[in-house]
């Protein structure tokens, strides 16, 4: 039997303890499941960085699983374009039973490899692409499936599995396994294996953005301005990092029409046409621009 799905004779009669003794051994199964992730930081980082070199200027993440799994791979993706300015466009997500399956359960979704398989050559998918398949057990069909076929179009696939020794595992080129062993609850892996999925996706899509270069100086420089609160985190990034006042950097913003590193280009001397002209010609990254306009002003 997996490790994922196995009972643990110690949680037998879980239901008759008292809530707050349960509470702090589902505490202890989270922060085990979270631990067990520092085995694959190395394994992470190599993914990370193989993805950020095949993505480019046009390739596509494309997440991938089923129930659960394939839940944290929306929940992770959709993140990244509002935090990194992320294209929606150069995102995909895969799930088994199709999106409806965010909110209900599909019986036999999982098992489905024929469905992935074609969903695989509908997306498109190629060698441009990076293609996340994420299963606690490592063995469901449906993600193994599309990793298979997304593999043999050429793109760049990974693993995010819990159990040791996974079909998923053994046919990604990156594989991350955290082994979270038995759930509290015995087979919910909602919980232990959940908690590990989602830290991991969490470190593997923010480590591919710092290395696409959408980070500058711990700042999320490439993220949206879509209300207030982040109009004025916006305007403390260009503040900081241009060194003008906060009626400058305003300014600036308004000027580049709230892109942060446009806006920081801008407060440093630049048009926002040539500002804009350097970033695309940089890939978006400031650490090819700042520098010759930080000897330019010397």
């Amino acid at each position: 039997m997996m490790k994922t799905e196995a009972l643990d004779p110690r949680y037998r009669d879980l239901e008759f303890w008292p809530t707050q003794q349960a509470v702090e051994a589902m505490l202890e199964g989270q922060m085990a499941a979270v631990a067990a992730i520092h085995s694959q930081t190395t394994a992470i980082a190599a993914a990370a960085e193989a993805a950020a070199e095949r993505l480019g200027t046009s390739g596509r993440l494309v997440f991938v699983g089923a129930g659960t799994s394939g839940r944290l791979g929306v929940q992770d993706g959709v993140e990244l374009n509002p935090t990194f300015g992320w294209p929606m466009e150069r995102l995909v997500f895969l799930m088994a039973g199709g999106l409806d399956a965010m909110t209900e359960a599909y019986e036999g979704a999982e098992d489905d490899s024929e469905s992935a398989r074609a969903e695989i050559a509908q997306s498109r998918i190629c060698r441009e692409d990076v293609v996340i398949g994420i299963a606690a057990s490592g063995r469901t069909p449906y993600t193994i499936a599309a990793v298979e076929a997304a593999r043999a179009a050429g793109a760049l696939t990974i693993a995010v599995a819990n159990n040791a020794g996974s079909v998923l595992a053994a046919c990604a080129e990156h594989a991350i396994v955290a082994v979270t062993g038995s759930e509290v609850l015995a087979g919910s892996t909602r919980m232990k294996a959940g908690t590990a999925q989602k830290a991991i996706l969490n470190l593997l899509s923010t480590a591919i953005m710092l290395r696409m270069g959408l980070v500058y100086d711990g700042r999320m420089v490439a993220m949206r301005i879509t209300n207030e609160k982040l109009l004025q985190r916006g305007c403390s990034m260009v503040q900081d990092i241009a060194g003008v006042d906060e009626a400058a950097a305003m300014a600036a913003l308004d000027l580049a029409r709230n892109d942060i590193r446009l806006g920081i280009l801008v407060a440093k001397g630049l048009s926002a046409e040539e500002g804009a002209r350097q970033l695309a010609t940089s890939g978006g990254d400031l650490r090819r621009i700042l520098p010759a306009l930080e000897r330019r002003e010397s």
